[in-house]
């Protein structure tokens, strides 16, 4: 048993260390990657539409696609395993025409997502086209996020709803006040504006 548990151990470990490696070379694949990045490299992404901040942990299994848009990710952000993004989404609207051959897209099939500063998405939660994340909102594990979530907030469900937000404006700007620059800060006015929506 003890044997079993030393050769276990020696390949988990060989196993990050693959995993270590392959994302070395698989960086500059992004459109742009920033310091202290950690993926799963066995993940699937379209590298070329991808920009990544700065302190981002994507958790095993991500699926990562926007073929014809981009997905940008700020600085300081956490995806849990299997979490999915994707860009675009097919033509359903040809008559005369099986979906699986429809090759043409209209403009709305393919939008950029944009996942802001200070936000964590839950393990297999699934990010869809033309959705701003906004900064420090958290995703609940297997949300499917349809439409764009307010910053502060905490979503959850299918399609995703907010449940409640994390802080108050007055909480906000004083974790603002810590972390951001003044011209980064929201002001109170604008939090109670979005919040209102």
């Amino acid at each position: 048993m003890f044997i079993l548990k030393v050769i276990g151990k020696g390949l988990l470990f060989l196993r990050g260390a693959s995993n270590r490696i392959l994302s070395v070379f698989l960086k500059p694949l992004f459109r742009s990657c920033g310091k202290n990045v950690r993926f799963d490299a066995t993940g699937y992404y379209s590298f070329n539409t991808i920009s990544i901040g700065n302190d981002v942990y994507i958790g095993k299994g991500a699926k990562f696609s926007a073929s014809n848009t981009t997905i940008t990710i700020g600085n300081k952000v956490m995806f849990g395993p299997n979490t999915i993004i994707r860009g675009g989404t097919h033509n359903t609207s040809m008559l005369n025409q099986f979906m699986f051959d429809t090759k043409n897209k209209r403009p709305k099939d393919d939008l950029p997502i944009r996942i802001n500063d200070d936000v964590w998405i839950g393990a297999g939660a699934t990010i869809l086209k033309g959705v701003t994340v906004g900064r420090g909102s958290i995703v609940a594990a297997g949300a499917v996020v349809t439409h764009d979530v307010i910053p502060y907030s905490i979503v959850a469900g299918v399609p995703a709803k907010l449940l409640k937000f994390r802080w108050t404006p007055d909480e906000i700007i004083k974790h603002e006040l810590l972390l951001y620059p003044p011209s980064m800060r929201f002001d109170k006015k604008t939090l109670v504006e979005i919040r209102s929506k």
